[in-house]
């Protein structure tokens, strides 16, 4: 099992940038590909991106293509996102999520993914 918990979430204007963090502790972080999801007031949750156990994998979203970037640092039990040129469209809370499962590809769908971090409010407002 792995304990999840993002931050780096805030209040930031249209075109600006805010990294996220994901700090994982328990099971080895390297044992689990990983993805962001966010959900936006009255919608679903919906898939980000994702990248695979080593980092050499990723799937981003066509909404956030070219401009958020998802990483890891396995040394650090630490999986991020960097966004930038953000949009109001972007205001949601962002989850970091854990799949333990070998795939041959990184997953999208929400019930790929067994742990769920608690969230970080991303409000993108002038």
């Amino acid at each position: 099992q792995v304990q999840l918990v993002e931050s780096g979430g805030g209040l930031v204007q249209p075109g600006g940038s805010l990294r996220l963090s994901c700090a994982a502790s328990g099971r080895t972080f390297s044992s689990y590909a990983m993805g962001w999801f966010r959900q936006a007031p009255g919608k679903e949750r919906e898939f980000v991106a994702a990248i695979s156990r080593r980092g050499g994998s990723t799937d981003y979203a066509d909404s956030v293509k070219g401009r958020f970037t998802i990483s890891r640092d396995n040394a650090k039990n630490t999986l991020y996102l960097q966004m930038n040129s953000l949009k109001p469209e972007d205001t949601a809370v962002y989850y970091c999520a854990a799949d333990p499962r070998l795939r041959v590809r990184v997953g999208e769908r929400l019930d790929e993914y067994d742990y769920w971090g608690q969230g970080t409010q991303v409000t993108v407002s002038s």
